[in-house]
């Protein structure tokens, strides 16, 4: 969880606020469901906030948009990048930038939006989770407004946090087991032959695939079909089973999964005091008086 917030770009202050506010929002729906009212006094009892927090988060539309200083500071950085003119193109596309610099440059970027943060660790955070691409000449261009490790989209992560929250609903109620459990079985070994997982996991996604299919033709089977004549909403239950398969790597790479790069040496470039032998020959020489 906490890696994935990592490379999503999720700062630590932002996943404290979301965590707050949507613990509250659970605990008023639990209440809800309980007692068939709202109770803030409740809420404020089972999350361990004050009730003026909590009527302060039932007040406040759910809105995620947006940039705040609670943000991740790449976050901020490019967002600023692609909505202040100042770093903007006539065409206000994201102007390619020089790294160093006083008005127009990544460094002044990182200046005013990054809280802080030194311009060579910042483009090497941008660089490292491709939402920048170094050019010639030590200046640097914007390839994303957000900053995603390659490859986690917002789909990719909405299907992780709908894939997570099935399993843990499903071992939360077998661990209160209130009623009868829910299927959930796990094979693993610690000591498997590096030589053979790929063979593994070859034959164990065919047999999954097949598992999935048979899984596909009963839960069709189970829909639930009303008559043309019935126009009432009756009441349908979610259901249904994953398969997946897990591997831990004794040795990797690299953790976030993108190959690290060599470092580039960047240097502020400095104005070269070169004076020509013409420029020399004409200065007025002054004599030296002896006294």
């Amino acid at each position: 969880m906490l890696e994935m917030m990592l490379d999503a770009g999720v700062s630590t202050r932002e996943f404290h606020h979301l965590v707050r506010e949507q613990a509250v929002r659970v605990a008023t729906r639990r209440v809800i469901k309980e007692t068939g009212r709202t109770s803030k006094s409740r809420v404020a009892i089972m999350t361990g906030l004050p009730r003026s927090e909590v009527a302060r988060i039932l007040r406040k539309p759910v809105v995620l948009t947006g940039t705040s200083p609670d943000q991740h500071p790449a976050r901020r950085i490019l967002a600023a990048w692609f909505d202040n003119p100042r770093f903007l193109t006539p065409n206000g596309e994201p102007a390619v930038l020089p790294v160093f610099g006083k008005r127009r440059s990544f460094e002044a970027l990182v200046s005013l939006h990054s809280g802080g943060m030194p311009v060579r660790a910042m483009l090497d955070e941008l660089l490292q989770i491709d939402a920048v691409e170094s050019l010639e000449d030590q200046k640097v261009r914007a390839k994303s407004r957000v900053p995603i490790l390659t490859g986690l989209t917002k789909s990719a992560i909405a299907g992780i946090g709908e894939r997570a929250k099935d399993l843990l609903d499903t071992l939360m109620k077998n661990a209160r087991r209130t009623s009868q459990p829910l299927f959930e079985a796990t094979s693993f070994i610690n000591d498997a032959d590096p030589d053979m997982v790929s063979v593994v996991r070859r034959e164990i996604a065919e047999q999954g695939e097949s598992f999935i299919n048979g899984a596909n033709s009963i839960l069709n089977r189970s829909k639930k079909r009303a008559s043309p004549s019935a126009r009432k909403e009756s009441k349908k239950c979610r259901v249904g089973v994953t398969v997946y398969y897990f591997q831990d790597e004794s040795t990797e790479k690299s953790q976030s999964g993108v190959a690290p790069t060599p470092r580039k040496n960047l240097r502020r470039k400095r104005r070269s005091l070169v004076v020509s032998r013409s420029e020399t020959a004409s200065r007025p020489r002054v004599a030296k008086v002896r006294r």
